[in-house]
């Protein structure tokens, strides 16, 4: 197996020059582009925010990547959106394309044959067409409803080749429209988490205490007559640090826990056997509802220091229990 170099360049090393120099341009390119942010922006922005469908995002090679990330920027910030390979859409794939979406078209060159190729059928069928490029004299940009000026000064590449800077500016042009959307609509952490499931803002925001709660059975709970250690053979066998107390329509009267346990343990002068769980559970302990986020119980027993929650209707009828095991395992906290 080689190993990495061991050597420690000085800040002279061409290397560390190369890559300064190629932040320093792509920053003086974001800087013109942030000044070219006007009415064809807000114009553009109006254009989608009208937009009936989906928008439809479509470049070449590296375009065509920029385009991809827009179209999963907007999708994921509230504004329907996916990319469609302008060579697959003159074969067949325009038929995605439906009467009421916007089409966003990215070309550094605005001379993409690809991209030229499909612009009569979308003007036939009305879409309105969205051009990013980095020639306000190209035909793309002559042709479309609305022209963004993605230009810059130079590519970071130092033959000129690579698209570098140009792809930089085309991206950050897409998440300023996709961020100027989001703010328009009012769009929330609520409803991101919604098209994040599996993220864990999602996680937080979406699941309930009925998603993570043991319910039936599985709740333990003792009569307010039962014997401590009755208690403690119920909290042994559901296994979650605590068991519920109740009264015969099954509400909730106290909690005994593995605290109150020790803390029984500690005299010498209890008897678990001989003494009502009554006289050692808690009268008053902080409960939870089946419809509130289970990020709610994570905050509540952080504040409080207990590690099991009992979740109540609103009869304070005992309908299920959970610890912060539970929290852990859906990775709320």
């Amino acid at each position: 197996m080689s190993a990495l170099p061991t050597n420690h360049p000085s800040e002279a090393d061409p290397l560390i020059a190369s890559g300064q120099r190629v932040i320093q341009i792509e920053t003086q390119a974001l800087q013109d582009l942030q000044a070219r942010i006007g009415p064809d922006f807000a114009q553009a922005c109006r254009a989608l925010l009208a937009c009936q469908g989906r928008v439809v995002c479509t470049g070449m090679g590296k375009s065509g990547h920029i385009a991809t990330k827009i179209a999963a920027t907007l999708s994921s910030t509230g504004t329907a959106a996916f990319f469609l390979h302008p060579g697959e859409a003159s074969h067949g794939d325009l038929g995605m394309v439906k009467d009421g979406d916007v089409v966003l078209l990215l070309s550094n060159s605005g001379e993409t044959e690809e991209i030229l190729t499909i612009i009569p059928a979308l003007k036939r069928q009305g879409n309105p067409i969205i051009a990013m490029t980095g020639r306000a004299d190209s035909r793309l940009a002559r042709v479309a409803d609305v022209h963004l000026d993605v230009s810059v000064p130079e590519e970071a590449c130092p033959l000129g080749l690579a698209p570098t800077s140009s792809t930089t500016a085309a991206l950050v042009m897409g998440d300023a429209l996709a961020v100027a959307l989001l703010e328009a609509r009012g769009f929330t952490a609520d409803d991101f988490a919604r098209s994040h499931p599996a993220g864990a803002l999602g996680r937080r925001l979406l699941l309930h205490i009925s998603d993570v709660m043991h319910a039936g059975s599985e709740v333990p709970r003792v009569g307010i007559d039962a014997m401590a250690s009755e208690a403690l053979v119920e909290m042994s066998r559901k296994r979650l640090g605590m068991t519920a107390v109740v009264d015969e329509q099954d509400r909730l009267l106290g909690v005994f826990t593995d605290g109150d346990l020790r803390r029984a343990l500690d005299d010498a002068q209890i008897d678990l056997r001989a003494v009502p769980v009554k006289e050692l559970m808690a009268h008053s302990p902080k409960t939870i509802g089946a419809q509130q986020l289970a990020v709610e119980a994570a905050h509540l027993m952080e504040a409080h220091k207990i590690n099991a929650l009992v979740v109540v209707d609103e009869d304070r009828r005992v309908v299920g229990a959970l610890n912060i095991h539970d929290l852990l395992r859906a990775r709320v906290v």
